[in-house]
């Protein structure tokens, strides 16, 4: 289905409310959770199409999950060695953060399974997962190094010590939910830091994992013991809030128990160093995660040259940071991030194209942007239309655009928003954002 968002120019962002739970969070908790020995208890799920989907196939897989229901939902755990062979391909949706880490856990199972996904998950890379998996034992098919995902069964798997060749948290959480299957170590040696939401969940479900520098080790064969999580709200869905009120004059805006994870908080820093009013109020734990409320108030940016070490713990935040860098005085240089170009679209190529569209002098390399800000200007972007190819990040991140634009913004192609954040309209309406969608 298609649909587009239509946003009137100007305005602020004001007010005080909690975006949906983290997406990250909510796939690993019904994986673990079905895997698990007991009863395992969710609040603040993520009732988005990307979690539903990890729910509906480990339904498939024969465990029975109870909602969701205002965000709750529970997991009655079969155990590690519990899954039950499906009857048909298990869809991901869009969602490549369930296909990547199912292929992991999957790997391990004395079952064949094929993993499927919709046109724009198709056409992502799976061999960066596959190939670590097969030096574990395991039999994987592909088509080309895309989807669909055929998992052969085996016996048994055996622990490997993987440097990955690229800073990527669903490569090393894959692995690692392969390890839970294999004979011995498996150990995952990281080029930088990467979110560590598996390694956090899995000590919260009873699994000793060993954390040495760079490298993150746990012993196969460990069984997983039913517990309770507390979804913190998504940073990645409050980035776009961040970035709205920052730029819109007179915004004051307060999310609240947002998740605070150090591997995750690389667009607050980035933000910061750019001139951002980012206040971190009521610091706590929620569920083994660290959450706080972030007050945020309109602030002039500037450019920046976006420091290497933050750029992984950014990754997901770009679009949304490239809308900011649009609106700094001066130029801002992001490099490093050639990750961006294999996510639910090209999203250096279709932020770009976006951004040129509406009058920014944007640069995409091989690994990055080179954005020429305009903030001097009260109205930075033209108006005009813009394309999200189906990526939800990019839809929500040229909405927000919308507050500094001389005229109305189009945004194309954006139903995909649902898969991460259904209420974004109503909630982003709410807060100030003149926005309306239309089929």
């Amino acid at each position: 289905m298609s649909r587009s968002f239509r946003v009137a120019p100007g305005g602020s962002l004001s007010g005080t409310f909690r975006v949906p739970g983290d997406k990250s969070i909510s796939h690993r908790s019904v994986m673990l959770g079905a895997i698990a020995d007991g009863v395992t208890e969710i609040t603040g799920f993520l009732e988005g199409a990307d979690a539903i989907s990890t729910m509906q196939i480990f339904r498939a897989l024969g465990v029975r999950i109870d909602g969701p229901q205002a965000g709750r939902v529970t997991v009655h755990g079969v155990g590690l060695h519990g899954l039950r062979a499906p009857a048909g391909p298990l869809d991901c949706g869009n969602a490549g953060t369930a296909m990547r880490l199912l292929m992991g856990l999957l790997a391990g199972q004395r079952f064949e399974s094929t993993l499927v996904g919709d046109e724009s998950l198709s056409a992502r890379p799976m061999r960066r997962v596959a190939e670590p998996l097969a030096a574990m034992g395991a039999r994987i098919e592909t088509r080309d190094g895309c989807p669909p995902v055929r998992i052969l069964p085996v016996e048994a798997l055996r622990g490997i010590r993987y440097p990955l060749p690229m800073a990527s948290a669903q490569v090393k959480s894959a692995l690692l939910l392969a390890g839970l299957y294999a004979r011995g170590e498996t150990t995952v040696i990281e080029p930088a830091p990467t979110r560590d939401h598996t390694e956090r969940m899995l000590g919260g479900f009873g699994v000793a994992v060993r954390r040495e520098g760079a490298a993150v080790t746990l012993r196969g064969g460990q069984s997983l013991r039913a517990t309770g999580i507390d979804v913190p709200a998504d940073i990645s869905s409050a980035a776009f809030f961040l970035v709205g009120a920052t730029i819109a004059a007179g915004s004051d805006l307060l999310l609240q128990h947002v998740g605070m994870n150090p591997t995750r908080t690389g667009v607050l820093a980035i933000l910061r160093l750019m001139g951002a009013d980012i206040e971190v109020r009521n610091e706590r734990e929620a569920g083994g995660e660290p959450v706080a409320d972030l007050r945020v108030r309109a602030a002039a940016l500037r450019g920046i040259a976006v420091p290497p070490e933050l750029v992984p713990l950014a990754i997901d935040e770009f679009p949304a940071l490239f809308v900011a860098a649009a609106c700094a005085r001066g130029r801002t240089v992001v490099s490093g991030a050639a990750e961006l170009r294999v996510k639910e679209s090209d999203r250096i190529a279709v932020m770009a194209e976006g951004l040129r569209a509406l009058g920014i002098d944007a640069t995409p390399t091989p690994d990055g942007m080179v954005i020429e800000g305009r903030g001097e200007q009260a109205a930075v972007f033209a108006p005009g239309a813009v394309y999200a190819h189906a990526d939800h990040r990019i839809a929500m991140s040229f909405a927000m655009a919308a507050l500094r634009a001389e005229g109305e913004l189009a945004v194309h192609d954006a139903a995909n928003v649902a898969t991460s954040f259904p209420a974004f309209e109503a909630l982003a309406r709410s807060a100030g954002l003149r926005i309306e969608s239309q089929a």
